[in-house]
């Protein structure tokens, strides 16, 4: 079969033939999209918390595909592959039967792209954060996938304001358009707080935050007594200076979240929430889809946050 696969640790994946897996007692897919994270790249550098992995092997955690059964393909399921037979092949190992059946309304694409970012963002307004009918919330990195997916859950789940803060002019224009009543440039850090304030119309309750850094610290300072921190990531810096009053005397809360630390169950429940929201047209996700062939192009491009979801379509055949 064809597959990307990753021969050396911090280099793109190679297109090439690959043995057949072998699924012994677990489910075998046919790959139809299948999804590019932040995730994969790091671990492929071999700087994921669980260190490098044996090499040579196939990349990617999800996709969306048919199960197998007896050669025969069977309905479109979204699934989690098992490491080292990732999704970016045009057959996976299904991960410990980790897959959510996927409504015929809904296209290959939106499917694969609610998976990782969209599961993150969904857990995080509503296990985390517990966002409440009428608060008002604060998206970080809103141009990128998972903040566009929190815009879209947050007016689903009743919130009163919605703030973008991005650094892409033309991704909080997005932003407007898919439900956020203001908007913040986080390019300038001059008076950020003061900016996040006032686009908050003065109360800030939920703040959802991929980037951490300067602009995560900003988000802190303009919260609202009692409010709640959700942190998703470090794009904007590893590390932040925050002084203890601000989160001591205003009661707040700094959740953490990764997908890495819960049960499959919650992941799939969350899924099956968002998946019912697209079957009803109430979620988009900007997709780009690339043959298999050219994996190496789709990697170098998710290295610098594309603000779109990167999909391969490992049965589709490069035009020539």
């Amino acid at each position: 079969m064809r597959a990307a696969v990753i021969e050396r640790h911090g280099e793109p994946p190679v297109a090439r033939e690959m043995p057949e897996p072998v699924a012994d007692k677990a489910a075998l897919v046919e790959v139809i999209a299948a999804a590019l994270n932040p995730a994969d790249l790091s671990i492929a550098s071999g700087k994921f918390y669980t260190g490098p992995p044996p090499l040579p092997y196939i990349p990617g955690g999800e996709g969306v595909g048919r199960l197998l059964q007896n050669g025969t393909a069977g309905p479109r399921v979204f699934f989690r592959a098992s490491f080292p037979n990732g999704s970016l092949a045009e057959r996976a190992v299904v991960s410990e039967g980790q897959t959510v059946a996927i409504p015929d309304g809904v296209s290959d694409g939106l499917a694969v792209a609610l998976g990782t970012p969209g599961i993150a963002a969904y857990l995080a307004l509503t296990r985390r954060a517990q966002l409440k009918a009428g608060e008002t919330v604060l998206i970080l990195a809103a141009s990128g996938v998972l903040g566009g997916i929190a815009v879209q859950v947050a007016r689903l789940l009743g919130a009163g304001r919605i703030v973008a803060g991005a650094r892409d002019e033309q991704g909080l224009a997005r932003s407007l358009e898919l439900g956020a009543d203001a908007t913040v440039d986080l390019k300038k850090t001059e008076g950020l707080t003061e900016r996040i304030r006032e686009a908050s119309g003065g109360q800030l309750n939920v703040v959802i935050d991929p980037l951490w850094g300067v602009p995560g610290v900003a988000a802190l300072e303009a919260m609202s007594p009692f409010g709640r921190f959700v942190q998703l990531g470090a794009s904007a810096g590893a590390e932040a200076v925050v002084k203890s009053g601000v989160v001591r005397g205003r009661y707040l809360s700094i959740l953490g979240h990764s997908n890495f630390s819960l049960p499959w169950e919650e992941l799939a429940a969350a899924y099956r929430a968002l998946i019912d929201y697209a079957a009803a047209g109430k979620l988009t996700v900007e997709v780009e889809v690339l043959p298999l062939e050219a994996a190496a192009e789709a990697w170098k491009l998710q290295a610098t946050s594309p603000h779109r979801k990167l999909t391969l379509l490992p049965m589709v055949k490069p035009a020539r």
